[in-house]
């Protein structure tokens, strides 16, 4: 098993035991790859979910850029429902997993097609 698809298994456990999501494995690999090499830096795979600056890279370089939604109150909601879905008091929040469930929330899976 690659590093990647070992890094998927963690997401897709985080997924169900944190989230209570049961995770469509294809759409979460696809998440994954998304995320390139930040992924396997202990940095950048983990989204720090009390800094406002580490919310609005998430909002600008993925809901934005990404996703290709408009700015709005409605991200920021979104983000914070995602937030509190993971758990505020959960510290690893993995950039996958929280890409995967903004992505579920704003239901723009297509864009992974």
């Amino acid at each position: 098993m690659s590093a990647r698809e070992e890094l998927i298994v963690k997401y897709a456990a985080d997924l169900k035991d944190k989230c209570g999501v049961n995770p469509d494995m294809d759409l979460l690999t696809k998440v994954t790859i998304g995320c390139g090499p930040s992924i396997y830096n202990a940095d950048s795979a983990t989204v720090a979910g009390s800094q406002q600056a580490e919310l609005d890279t998430v909002k600008n370089n993925f809901l934005i850029k990404k996703l290709g939604l408009t700015d709005g109150v409605d991200l920021d909601a979104g983000i914070d429902a995602v937030m509190e879905k993971y758990g505020r008091s959960n510290k690893s929040k993995y950039r996958a997993v929280v890409y995967y469930l903004l992505t579920v929330h704003f239901k723009k899976e297509s864009i992974y097609n």
